[in-house]
Order: C-alpha cells, then sequence, then structure tokens
C-alpha cells in the first residue's frame, strides 16, 4: 500500500491507531489541530505545529522571506484561534540550502517574530539544519486556554447552525494569480486577492470572543477547505451537515477572478483552502446575537451557511436551483 492511495488522513489514522494510548494529561490528543495537556495549572496547555515546505506549501519566486515568515506564524495562530486559546510560545525549526543569503533568512524571522508578536506570543527556541537545495520552515506553538474556554471541533449537536466568518476561497484565488499571472482582474482585487494567499491573518480575537460567549457548541479554522474542514466536524462529532448554496459568502473579488479563469467560483469558496477563516456551530437562537457581537466587536462578518444533521457522514450542499448534491470537492489532501 501507497501513501498516495490512503492520502492524508488515512495516513493519520494509521500512524494514531499505532500510537500507545494517551499518558495521564492528555485531554485531546490526535484528532483535533491541537493537542491540550492538563499541566495541572488553571489552564490547558495548547500545543500545535505545522511545516512550510518549498515547491509544497510555496516556491521563493512567489513569497518573500517575510511573508513566508508571517505566514508560517499565522496558520499555527489560527489553530490556537480556533481553541479559543491565548498563543504564548514558539519554536522554529528551520533547514535550509548553505548557499541561501543570511538577509533571507534575516527577514523571514523578522517576519515570524513580527507575526507572532501580533498574537501574544514569543520565539523561545528552535532549531537549523542543511538541506541540499529545498528551504523548510516548522513552527510549534504553545499556547493556554480557560478549561470553560476551550472550544473543539467533535461537540457539534443535531439541528445545530453552522457559521463561518470573512471570504473564504479568496486564498484559492490569490493562489490562481499566482499561477497565471496573465488573468484580466483589476487592481484592487488583485492586490487583496494575493495579501489573502501570501500573507493571512488569523481570527485569534474572534475565535477567543466566541469561545468566551459560551454559545458556540464546536469550532475549526478553515484551512483545508470548507467542505474538508466541515467534514472534520462531522467525524469528530458524529453527525452531518447540509450547506446552503445561497448562503455562502462569496466576495466580488472571487467572483471576478473566477470568471477570468473560466473557474466555478463556488468551488473556490467550498474546496479552496488556506483561508484560515473560522467555522463554528451553535443554536440557531444564538446566532443573531453572535453575528452582532463579532461584527461589532472586530469588524468581522459571519454567515450562516447551513446546520448540522443527525445523518452520520452526510454532508450535502442544497443549490439554489434546489438540487441536493454530494461535493465531489474534499479540499486539501498533501497525498491526492
Amino acid at each position: 500500500m501507497l501513501v498516495g492511495e490512503i492520502g492524508e488522513f488515512g495516513l493519520i489514522g494509521r500512524i494514531s491507531g499505532m500510537l500507545a494510548e494517551p499518558a495521564a494529561g492528555v485531554v485531546r490528543g490526535i484528532g483535533d489541530d491541537v493537542a491540550v495537556l492538563d499541566a495541572s495549572g488553571p489552564e490547558y496547555l495548547l500545543a500545535t505545529c505545522d511545516i512550510q515546505v518549498e515547491g509544497v506549501h510555496f516556491t521563493r519566486q512567489a513569497i518573500t522571506p517575510y511573508q513566508l515568515g508571517r505566514k508560517a506564524a499565522a496558520i499555527n495562530v489560527s489553530d490556537i484561534a480556533a481553541m479559543g486559546g491565548d498563543p504564548r510560545w514558539a519554536l522554529v525549526s528551520l533547514a535550509i540550502p548553505g548557499s541561501t543569503e543570511v538577509g533571507y533568512v534575516e527577514e523571514l524571522y523578522r517576519g515570524l517574530r513580527e507575526q507572532a508578536a501580533l498574537a501574544g506570543a514569543s520565539i523561545v527556541g528552535g532549531n537549523l539544519s542543511r538541506m541540499e537545495s529545498l528551504i523548510v520552515v516548522d513552527f510549534t506553538l504553545l499556547g493556554l486556554v480557560a478549561p470553560e474556554q476551550l472550544t473543539l471541533r467533535s461537540t457539534a449537536r443535531a439541528g445545530d447552525a453552522i457559521l463561518l466568518t470573512g471570504s473564504p476561497g479568496e486564498s484559492r484565488a490569490g493562489l490562481e494569480l499566482i499561477r497565471r499571472q496573465d488573468l484580466a482582474v483589476s487592481g484592487l482585487s488583485r492586490q487583496k486577492l494575493l495579501e489573502r494567499h501570501l500573507s493571512p491573518q488569523p481570527r485569534l480575537v474572534e475565535g477567543q470572543l466566541l469561545a468566551r460567549s459560551g454559545q458556540v457548541t464546536s469550532m475549526i479554522d478553515v484551512s483545508d477547505g470548507v467542505i474538508s474542514d466541515l467534514c472534520h466536524i462531522c467525524k469528530s462529532s458524529g453527525k452531518g451537515a447540509e450547506i446552503e448554496a445561497a448562503s455562502l459568502p462569496v466576495s466580488p473579488a472571487i467572483c471576478e477572478a473566477a470568471h477570468a479563469a473560466g473557474a466555478d467560483s463556488l468551488e473556490w469558496v467550498l474546496s479552496g483552502g488556506e483561508d484560515y477563516e473560522l467555522m463554528f456551530t451553535s443554536s440557531p437562537e444564538a446566532v443573531p446575537g453572535l453575528r452582532k457581537m463579532l461584527l461589532d466587536e472586530t469588524g468581522t462578518s459571519c454567515a450562516q451557511i447551513g446546520r448540522i444533521t443527525a445523518e452520520i457522514g452526510e454532508v450535502w450542499v442544497q443549490l439554489a436551483d434546489g438540487k441536493r448534491i454530494a461535493p465531489s470537492e474534499k479540499g486539501w489532501d498533501h497525498f491526492r
């Protein structure tokens, strides 16, 4: 059996099955983006890591080292945000060719440091290693969360509303503009979409507000795509879901880029990754208050896009013409 045959999440499942039962103090281990640990203090310790590999996640021609540093830190902050946590300490492992300019590394770390500082975290250590030709940046982030504020992906309830911040799909549109630089889009849209892909901003304050509200039943950050991450919520919670296509937030910039590319903007919204928006669930009665809170306190818009169902593992999209389809695209998988 090859890794490419079972895919990223199939491989994760096999690895988790091989590991020993969680030790004492593990509140949440494999199965969420962040490990939750009870270190005998008043708050839980949060631990997460993510990696940026040249040729897989970025090319040096398309992103500056400063932007790469900001992005590598931001995607980890987003994981902490989805748990309602507070980022504190970071470790960086960097593998680079010996031919890399010192100035490149300094700019990379400037981006890492600034993005971490925006979230209230400090880089406290790490490791350096040599690679033959590629750059690899591995970022580990530790944080804290009060037990009553901890929000998981595994606690959605049938009948809950599904909500989504911001405009997912814009990062996918930005990637298309990098791949096809001749696409005819306005300068304003091009700038916005490229920034969304190259310099994503995690919804940290939003995640903390939602967790403190006590009205959110589950939450995840949208890194692999709306459909893929909704499937993660459903699988972890033992539920299903139905999305209303007409309720999805599709920005004018996405529509412009998709039209120029001859692509389906709805597909980008549903399956594009690396947006780092927050998707969460709550009782329908709590929706107006949560949307108003986010808009009033952070300026972030929030759309109600569907509902959680009792149909285990069934995720559907209700189209505007009344058709109900099972999405064919599940989002980003490293090995498919």
